[in-house]
């Protein structure tokens, strides 16, 4: 019994009659290995199709690159901004890296609520709102005067053209903002955060 083995570690007393129904559930969504090794192999031809250039536009899974230019060395420091929007949330942290003989990382966060007007409304009142969010931060944080480099993780599909400048290909997550599929990303955002002052 699948059911009964996994839920021991859970519950001490455990009657057969919930088990079984688990088990009959569960039984439902076991996939053979043949099924896994056919989708393993699905999987890798599509990915191979979205890293080729001339059968990327039709693939199902988009391998777009990136322009990570180095991996840490263990010698930064300093204090950084990072933006981070992937959802209904948003955050920003200020992250701040130490070198001194040992390596030490602090980081302070502030999650905000992206509303579900701006995740359909227009592209500009989205990133305007990002930039108020951003500023709201910096003054909570006391340092609205200081001049931070800025990380932007944006994780909805986009082609990198450079380091600073991503396209959006397509929203995801049940965004749908206009105006902004096939724009910079990184510009709109500029162009907010500029106009926020």
């Amino acid at each position: 019994m699948l059911a009964s083995s996994l839920l021991a570690n859970y519950c001490t007393e455990l009657h057969d009659g919930q088990a079984n129904k688990v088990d009959k559930y569960l039984h439902q969504l076991q996939l053979s290995d043949q099924t896994l090794m056919d989708l393993s192999i699905r999987f890798r031809r599509e990915m191979d199709k979205g890293l080729c250039r001339d059968t990327n536009p039709t693939a199902a899974i988009k391998m777009l690159p990136t322009f990570v230019r180095s991996t840490p060395d263990g010698t930064e420091q300093g204090e950084f901004l990072s933006l981070d929007l992937g959802g209904s949330n948003f955050r920003v942290l200020l992250v701040r890296v130490m070198a001194d003989g040992e390596q030490k990382v602090e980081m302070e966060s502030q999650i905000y609520a992206i509303p579900e007007h701006l995740m359909r409304g227009s592209g500009s009142e989205l990133f305007d709102h990002i930039a108020d969010c951003l500023s709201n931060f910096l003054e909570k944080m006391g340092i609205k005067d200081k001049k931070l480099p800025l990380g932007f993780t944006f994780s909805f599909p986009c082609q990198q053209t450079k380091l600073d400048e991503s396209v959006l290909v397509s929203w995801t997550k049940g965004f749908k903002a206009s105006g902004v599929e096939g724009q910079d990303v990184v510009s709109l955002l500029r162009k907010s955060i500029k106009k926020r002052g």
